[in-house]
Order: C-alpha cells, then structure tokens, then sequence
C-alpha cells in the first residue's frame, strides 16, 4: 500500500501549483466540471444516461469527462487539481489520507454496490465453482485495487489461497487482460466488460462467474472530491450529485434495450445489441444503487476487504472520508 499512496503523494506535491479545472466564470450559463472516471465502461450506466439525456446542464452544469484508466491515475488527477471530481474504487481514498494527505479525497456518491467484474474461462461450464481454479494460472488485477482485492476476498471465501493454491499473473497494464488473454497460457482472466462479452463473441473465452454476484454487496465504486473543493464549491457538489441521482432511476426503472440505446454514443465502436447484453448482464446481478449515499456499514467492509488483503495497516474514520449531506438531499 505505501508504494501505492506514496505515488499519489508525490505526484501531488509535484503538480499542486496547478490551478484547479474549475474556471471562475461559467461559460454560456453552465459551470464547468472535471470528472475523471476510472474505467470507461458500460457498468456505469447510469453516469452515461445522465449525461446523454442532459441531466448535467439541467443542473446547470458542463461536464468534461476523463478517462484516467486505474484508480491510482484518478487520484493523483484529483489531488493535483487536474480533475474536480474523482471516480474510482474508494480504496484509493483510503490509501491517499493514511500517508498524510492533509487535503485528502472525500467520497460524497456511490454508484455501484456490486463488483463489475466477471471471471472468463476457456470454455463454457455451467457447473463452474471457484474450486477449480486450484492449480490454474490467472491474469488479474493491480496489487491494492478493488478487481483485485475483491478476486482474492472471494477466493479465501471459498478456501482458496490466492498466494499458494493458484498462479495470479499482475504483470499486465488495466484493460489489456483480455487481449493478453487470447494469446497467453492463463486458464482464466478476470475482466470487466465490454471485454467479457468480447472475448465470448471471438470465441476465445466465456464468461464462468460473475464476482458481483459471489462477492455480494460491495461499495465498488465512488465519486469523490478533495475537501477543500467540497468546502469552497459545494453547490457544484450537490447539483453533480443531483444528476447522477437521476441517471440513477433511469436505469432502474428502464429496461435493458432502452438503456443500451440511450448509451451507445458514449460506446460507437459496440454494437447495440452488444450494449444490450451487457446491460441485461448488470442488471441482473443489482449493479446499481437505489441511491447514492455511502453508508457506514458499506465502509466497513471495504475496510475489512483491504485488511484481508494486507493492503490497510490502520482503520481509517468514516466521518474523515465520506460525506452523506449531497447525497441525503439528492434522494428521489
């Protein structure tokens, strides 16, 4: 974990004599906004909804969206002032304010409750059970990260070993496992979608496990700002949240093809009826909060996720890290 937070830090030392993204002056009547997301992937949907169907201006806001690829990237963009708003798995959050961070990230929305991974074999197997990764070679996640850290949660909860039953191959960059995969001599690669669904359309994996579905209810991913920008803009804060709230109830009270079509201009390179399929998929497994608020007991067992996995040296203090006051008044 040091190694981790550590690089947080000091990317932010470096780059904090950069302005913050905000400008002082609206443009056209909208307030600009940063977000810079962790993973452009349709497991967050209803992020993609409200922006296509403008939920954002609506609350008077111009959204610039960012694809950071990995959690660490997002974090270092938000302490930094490259970004207003950070999405990503609160572990890194929890990471920042345990090395010292004294303008640390503040997790103020929650949008998923599942984990948005799915465990791809090299055939079919309707009969599957975590047993039988026993003795296979795995290509997984970043050390400290939340695909990682809950693949091994389920392991042990199912009597695995992950250092000494299997073989997890960490060596590959996020978003280049499926690739790897094709060509590799992994028996199984642990991959969020639309790479799932790719790798089974190619005929070159097929989807085994769902770790959303076997790792139950887990606080995966967040918005979060820094405190200072939560104490100096905190109408920015409510109105972003005001928006992903409604994003929120579209996706719950639509259904997978009205979705899938209301989302494909941020997905142009996946055909529709590929959307669909994974929307069905999401939404099958409960991907998606009724709301936004970060409960306490969701905190604690991402605390207890990072302990098993040797990633938290010392608890951190919910009151410190996340704030319910946006997401209370967002509430439909």
């Amino acid at each position: 974990m040091k190694k981790i937070y550590g690089s947080i830090l000091a990317a932010a030392l470096t780059l904090s004599a950069l302005s913050g993204c905000q400008s002082a002056a609206p443009a056209g009547g909208l307030t600009p906004v940063t977000l810079n997301e962790v993973a452009h992937s349709i497991f967050y949907a209803p992020q993609y909804a409200a922006i296509e169907l403008g939920y954002f201006e609506e609350e008077g806001l111009d959204l610039t969206l960012v694809n950071g690829a990995g959690a660490d990237k997002v974090m270092t963009a938000l302490v930094s002032g490259d970004a207003d708003i950070g999405f990503m798995g609160s572990e890194a959050s929890i990471y920042t304010y345990a090395g010292g961070a004294e303008d640390y990230a503040v997790n103020f929305a929650q949008l998923t409750q599942r984990a948005g991974n799915f465990l791809v074999g090299r055939s079919a197997d309707p009969n599957f059970s975590w047993d039988k990764l026993r003795g296979s070679k795995v290509l997984g996640g970043r050390a400290g990260g939340m695909p990682q850290m809950v693949f091994e949660f389920i392991l042990k909860k199912n009597g695995l070993d992950p250092k000494s039953d299997l073989t997890i191959d960490q060596s590959i960059n996020f978003g280049l496992t499926a690739a790897a995969f094709t060509s590799s001599d992994a028996d199984y690669t642990v991959e969020f979608e639309p790479f799932a669904t790719g790798l089974e359309l190619e005929g070159n994996g097929f989807v085994v496990a769902s770790l959303g579905t076997d790792s139950g209810y887990v606080p995966y991913t967040a918005y979060s700002a820094k405190k200072s920008y939560l104490a100096a803009h905190p109408d920015v804060i409510q109105k972003f949240t005001n928006a992903i709230q409604k994003g929120i109830d579209y996706v719950n009270s639509h259904s997978a093809e009205e979705i899938a079509e209301t989302i494909q201009p941020q997905f142009k390179e996946t055909p529709l009826e590929h959307i669909t399929k994974i929307v069905k998929r999401y939404k099958a497994q409960d991907t998606w909060k009724e709301d936004t608020v970060f409960e306490e007991d969701s905190f604690n067992l991402l605390q207890n996720i990072l302990e098993e996995a040797g990633e938290l040296p010392a608890r951190v203090p919910y009151e410190d890290l996340v704030t319910t006051e946006f997401s209370e008044k967002a509430k439909p």
